[in-house]
């Protein structure tokens, strides 16, 4: 008999990259030192008492270290869920950075549906990163081989298509490091001990970052230095929320046991603009967790797509189809973790749905 089991997680890279913790806060100092950046902003003595504190003496080094702590035990919780609930396939909801869609097709979701995965994630680190720095201290080269759900995958599709609700699909991927970031480092996360991750797994793309996918291509552009010509929108958090909702509804008449994974942090200082890029929106943050801790995740199909962004939550859009999917299936969030931050770029999120 089918089951359905949702959770939600982040890919937050730098929680394994940075491996001494001064450089977990590299990109706030980096933001911190930008002369778009307003005196007032960079001033500690301006900032909200929290951020003070995890900033220390230390410049975040002391907070970088808990806040690592806290995440992979959140981590490790998820996993075990998963392993108890022993799925027939993983869905991850995650998204592409100008990896496997560039200029040639930038699809709003697309399922990978291939009989395997190979990545090399410690490839793809930007040349100021050091590739050898992880803290499972695997070689620059390591490779990851992780097992996809093809007939499983086909069938979703095809059931969707059935529904009104099609969406593309692949055979293989295009990037050249393999799976985009936002899925390997789930998948890399997922298996904090390196006890191996032989669940399957089907990788669904959604557009995320949409009016920005090309034109900031995957982030390598800084928002400041953008041009003006937005790409197309990402889709609607209506959208996102009744393929979610379809997913559920589809699987659900299927036998089998699927686990369904929305990837992301919420609000990325990076991307929010009023906040001169320094820090997240978290205000905006707290109310879509309380949302969520509420049981009121349904809320989330009305949400507006300008103001996703405005408030730095684009990639919150992978969480939007879980939550119409948990929707769909009756499930509410029954174990929640929140994990704040002012200088590491997001609040985390952690959440198990029953």
């Amino acid at each position: 008999m089918a089951q359905l089991r949702g959770l939600g997680m982040t890919h937050y890279a730098a929680l394994a990259l940075a491996l001494a913790d001064e450089h977990m806060a590299t990109l706030f100092r980096r933001t911190l030192a930008s002369a778009k950046v307003p005196d007032t902003a960079k001033d500690p003595r301006n900032w909200p008492l929290a951020m003070q504190e995890e900033w220390g003496e230390d410049q975040g080094a002391a907070a970088a270290g808990r806040h690592r702590e806290q995440c992979f035990a959140a981590f490790r919780r998820l996993r075990a869920t998963l392993d108890a609930f022993r799925p027939d396939a993983v869905v991850i909801f995650g998204d592409d950075q100008y990896e496997n869609f560039i200029e040639d097709i930038v699809p709003p979701f697309c399922a990978f549906v291939g009989e395997a995965f190979e990545s090399r994630p410690y490839q793809a680190l930007p040349a100021n990163l050091s590739r050898s720095a992880n803290i499972w201290g695997e070689e620059p080269d390591t490779l990851f081989r992780h097992r996809g759900a093809p007939a499983i995958g086909r069938w979703l599709v095809d059931a969707l298509s059935a529904a009104g609700q099609p969406i593309a699909y692949a055979y293989r991927l295009r990037y050249r490091h393999g799976l985009a970031h936002a899925f390997v480092h789930t998948l890399m996360y997922l298996d904090a001990d390196r006890r191996g991750f032989d669940w399957p797994v089907i990788p669904l793309h959604v557009n995320c970052y949409g009016g920005d996918v090309i034109r900031a291509r995957g982030g390598l552009t800084p928002p400041t230095d953008m041009t003006d010509a937005r790409d197309p929108s990402a889709p609607s958090p209506r959208a996102c929320f009744d393929l979610g909702r379809s997913i559920a509804r589809t699987l659900t008449a299927s036998p089998w046991r699927v686990a369904l994974v929305a990837s992301s942090s919420w609000s990325h200082a990076f991307l929010t603009a009023k906040n001169h890029w320094l820090v997240p929106d978290l205000a905006s943050d707290r109310l879509r967790l309380a949302e969520l801790r509420d049981g009121r995740h349904a809320l989330w199909r009305d949400l507006d797509g300008r103001a996703l962004e405005d408030a730095g939550q684009h990639e919150l859009l992978n969480w939007v189809v879980l939550a119409g999917a948990m929707a769909e299936a009756g499930q509410s969030a029954t174990d929640v973790e929140w994990i704040e931050s002012w200088v590491f770029n997001s609040g985390k999120c952690f959440a198990r749905f029953a």
